[in-house]
Protein backbone atom coordinates (compact mmCIF):
# COMPACT_ATOMS: atom_id res chain seq x y z
CA UNK A 1 0.00 0.00 0.00
CA UNK A 2 1.41 3.39 -0.98
CA UNK A 3 1.35 6.44 1.27
CA UNK A 4 -1.47 8.94 0.60
CA UNK A 5 0.87 11.70 -0.68
CA UNK A 6 2.98 9.46 -2.96
CA UNK A 7 2.94 10.31 -6.66
CA UNK A 8 1.08 7.96 -8.94
CA UNK A 9 3.01 5.45 -10.97
CA UNK A 10 3.88 6.65 -14.49
CA UNK A 11 3.15 4.15 -17.19
CA UNK A 12 5.63 3.40 -19.94
CA UNK A 13 3.27 5.03 -22.45
CA UNK A 14 3.52 8.31 -20.54
CA UNK A 15 7.28 8.10 -20.09
CA UNK A 16 8.75 6.07 -22.95
CA UNK A 17 12.35 4.96 -22.78
CA UNK A 18 14.68 7.10 -24.88
CA UNK A 19 15.58 5.58 -28.21
CA UNK A 20 19.07 4.20 -28.31
CA UNK A 21 21.35 5.69 -30.90
CA UNK A 22 22.70 3.11 -33.32
CA UNK A 23 26.21 2.02 -32.48
CA UNK A 24 28.86 3.20 -34.85
CA UNK A 25 32.58 2.91 -35.33
CA UNK A 26 32.61 6.60 -36.23
CA UNK A 27 35.06 8.42 -33.99
CA UNK A 28 34.34 12.01 -35.00
CA UNK A 29 31.16 13.75 -36.02
CA UNK A 30 29.93 17.22 -36.91
CA UNK A 31 27.42 18.65 -34.48
CA UNK A 32 23.95 19.33 -35.90
CA UNK A 33 22.89 22.94 -36.22
CA UNK A 34 26.19 24.48 -37.31
CA UNK A 35 25.62 27.01 -40.08
CA UNK A 36 27.07 26.58 -43.56
CA UNK A 37 29.46 29.52 -43.27
CA UNK A 38 31.07 28.03 -40.17
CA UNK A 39 31.38 24.60 -41.80
CA UNK A 40 32.92 26.00 -44.97
CA UNK A 41 35.30 28.24 -43.02
CA UNK A 42 36.52 25.28 -40.99
CA UNK A 43 36.89 23.22 -44.16
CA UNK A 44 38.92 25.98 -45.80
CA UNK A 45 41.19 26.34 -42.75
CA UNK A 46 41.70 22.58 -42.49
CA UNK A 47 42.65 22.38 -46.16
CA UNK A 48 45.09 25.28 -45.69
CA UNK A 49 46.73 23.39 -42.81
CA UNK A 50 46.94 20.20 -44.86
CA UNK A 51 48.44 22.18 -47.75
CA UNK A 52 51.12 23.73 -45.50
CA UNK A 53 51.92 20.33 -43.97
CA UNK A 54 52.32 18.49 -47.27
CA UNK A 55 54.26 21.40 -48.77
CA UNK A 56 56.73 21.30 -45.91
CA UNK A 57 57.05 17.53 -46.29
CA UNK A 58 57.47 17.69 -50.07
CA UNK A 59 60.54 19.88 -49.82
CA UNK A 60 62.21 17.32 -47.56
CA UNK A 61 61.67 14.52 -50.08
CA UNK A 62 63.37 13.65 -53.36
CA UNK A 63 62.47 11.80 -56.52
CA UNK A 64 59.18 10.00 -56.93
CA UNK A 65 58.20 10.51 -53.27
CA UNK A 66 58.42 14.26 -53.78
CA UNK A 67 56.28 14.01 -56.93
CA UNK A 68 53.63 12.10 -54.99
CA UNK A 69 53.64 14.68 -52.19
CA UNK A 70 53.32 17.52 -54.69
CA UNK A 71 50.45 15.68 -56.39
CA UNK A 72 48.67 15.44 -53.04
CA UNK A 73 49.34 19.15 -52.53
CA UNK A 74 47.65 19.93 -55.84
CA UNK A 75 44.59 17.89 -54.86
CA UNK A 76 44.38 19.77 -51.57
CA UNK A 77 44.73 23.08 -53.37
CA UNK A 78 41.95 22.17 -55.82
CA UNK A 79 39.66 21.25 -52.93
CA UNK A 80 40.51 24.53 -51.21
CA UNK A 81 39.64 26.47 -54.37
CA UNK A 82 36.26 24.72 -54.55
CA UNK A 83 35.53 25.28 -50.86
CA UNK A 84 36.49 28.95 -51.10
CA UNK A 85 34.32 29.44 -54.19
CA UNK A 86 31.30 28.01 -52.38
CA UNK A 87 32.09 30.13 -49.33
CA UNK A 88 32.36 33.27 -51.50
CA UNK A 89 29.06 32.52 -53.25
CA UNK A 90 27.23 31.45 -50.10
CA UNK A 91 28.51 34.29 -47.89
CA UNK A 92 29.41 37.26 -50.09
CA UNK A 93 31.56 40.01 -48.59
CA UNK A 94 29.72 43.31 -48.21
CA UNK A 95 31.10 46.04 -50.43
CA UNK A 96 31.47 49.61 -49.31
Amino acid sequence: MKPPNAPSTITSAQNPKPKKKPTSNQLFTVVDGIDTECLLTNLSETLASANATISDLAFELEGSRRHVALGVQQLIELCALLANRVLDERVPVAEG
